[in-house]
C-alpha cells in the first residue's frame, strides 16, 4: 500500500523516528495526494478574489469600503504583501474581480469576473441572489480550470474584501450552529466600542434569517461573492487533484462550507497559518486540523499560504533528496 510505502521512506531517512515533526506529516499528506513516493510541485499559483459587501455600509469595519478597489489596484501594481512574498517564493498570482463595487479601467491584468457591483446589504435582504450565487460559484471554478492549463498541481487563495469579516462570521455561526458573539473578531482591527457595535449589528443581521439551514443557503444569504467564488474555485481544484493551500479565517470558512458538501476535499488541503482573528483557532479545531504557522497574522490577501509555501516545499524536498540510512552508510537504531 502506498501509505505504508511512503512512511517506510520517511522513517528510514537518516534522522531519530518522528524528528521531523510535522514536515514528515506533510510529506506523507502530498505523496497520498499525489500518488506516489516522490512528489513535486509545479508551477504553485495564488489566487485573490476580491468584492465589496453591503454590510459594509453598517459600520462593520474601521476602513472605508473604497480601501477594496485600491488595494485592487495595489495587488496590480505589485506593491501589496502578498505581492512581496509571491515574488519572493516564485509564485505567480492572480487577481479576479468577484464584486467591486468599481468600474476597472481596461488594460489591466485583472481577470474580470464581477457577478455583481458589491454583495447586498444583509440587514436587508440575502447576499445574493440564487442566479447570482451559482454564477459566482462557476466563475470561481472557471479560475482554476484556466490554472489547470498551465501543469500547476498546488494553489493557494486569497481575498479582499472590506467587511468580510462579518459575511465569514456570519457563515461559521450558521454552519456550526455556534453563537454568532462566538465567532466574531476584530478583523481590519476594531477598537472595543467598533467591536461591540459590529457584535451587535451582525447579532441582528443573522436573527433576520432563522430557517436559512443548508450550506447553499448559508452562503447565498450571508457569504459574500469573494468567499463563494473561492467556494467555487476549491471545489474545482479538489477535481483537478491540486494541493490546496488554506490561509487564514475567511478561507477557513470558504472551506469549510465546501467541506459540508465533499468531506474529502480536507484531505488535499494545507492549512497555512492560524490567523490572530478571534474565531479562527476554533474554526480549525472543528475541522480537525492544525496549520503550519502561528505568526499573528490578520491581512488576508493569501499572505499565510505564501509564507508557509517554502515549508511546504521543504517536505517534498526531504522526501525525495534526504538520504536513506542504507544509503548514507549510517547505522540505525537497534
Amino acid at each position: 500500500m502506498l501509505t505504508n510505502e511512503l512512511q517506510h521512506k520517511i522513517d528510514f531517512k537518516t534522522k531519530p523516528l518522528g524528528a521531523l515533526g510535522h514536515i514528515e506529516k506533510l510529506a506523507h499528506q502530498i505523496g497520498m495526494i499525489q500518488k506516489t513516493t516522490s512528489p513535486h510541485l509545479l508551477n504553485p499559483h495564488m489566487v485573490v478574489f476580491a468584492a465589496d459587501h453591503g454590510i459594509a455600509a453598517a459600520g462593520v469595519s474601521a476602513y472605508p469600503q473604497e480601501v477594496t478597489y485600491q488595494m485592487v489596484m495595489n495587488f496590480l501594481g505589485g506593491g501589496a504583501a502578498i505581492n512581496v512574498f509571491c515574488r519572493q517564493h516564485g509564485i505567480k498570482i492572480k487577481i479576479v474581480d468577484a464584486g467591486v463595487n468599481f468600474d476597472f479601467p481596461e488594460g489591466l491584468d485583472l481577470i474580470h469576473l464581477k457577478v455583481r457591483k458589491s454583495s447586498r446589504n444583509i440587514l436587508e435582504e440575502p447576499a445574493m441572489t440564487s442566479d447570482e450565487y451559482q454564477q459566482a460559484l462557476k466563475s470561481g471554478s472557471s479560475v482554476v480550470d484556466e490554472i489547470a492549463k498551465t501543469e500547476c498541481n498546488i494553489i493557494g487563495f486569497g481575498e479582499m474584501g472590506i467587511g468580510n469579516t462579518s459575511a465569514s462570521s456570519l457563515m461559521m455561526s450558521k454552519l456550526f450552529d455556534l453563537p454568532v458573539v462566538s465567532c466574531i473578531g476584530r478583523g481590519t482591527g476594531l477598537n472595543d466600542d467598533q467591536l461591540q457595535k459590529k457584535i451587535s449589528i451582525l447579532s441582528a443581521a443573522i436573527e433576520q434569517y432563522p430557517d436559512v439551514k443548508t450550506v447553499d443557503g448559508i452562503a447565498q444569504t450571508f457569504g459574500g461573492l469573494e468567499i463563494v467564488q473561492m467556494m467555487g474555485a476549491m471545489e474545482e481544484a479538489y477535481r483537478r487533484n491540486m494541493l490546496i493551500m488554506i490561509d487564514g479565517f475567511i478561507a477557513t470558512v470558504a472551506i469549510a462550507a465546501v467541506w459540508k458538501k465533499i468531506p474529502a476535499i480536507l484531505d488535499q488541503c494545507i492549512f497555512c497559518h492560524v490567523s490572530d482573528e478571534n474565531a479562527h483557532l476554533k474554526l480549525l479545531e472543528l475541522l480537525g486540523k492544525k496549520a503550519i504557522l502561528n505568526l499573528n497574522l490578520r491581512l488576508g490577501e493569501g499572505t499565510g499560504c505564501a509564507l508557509a509555501y517554502p515549508i511546504i516545499q521543504s517536505a517534498v524536498q526531504f522526501l525525495n533528496e534526504m538520504s536513506s540510512f542504507e544509503e548514507a552508510h549510517v547505522s540505525n537504531k537497534e
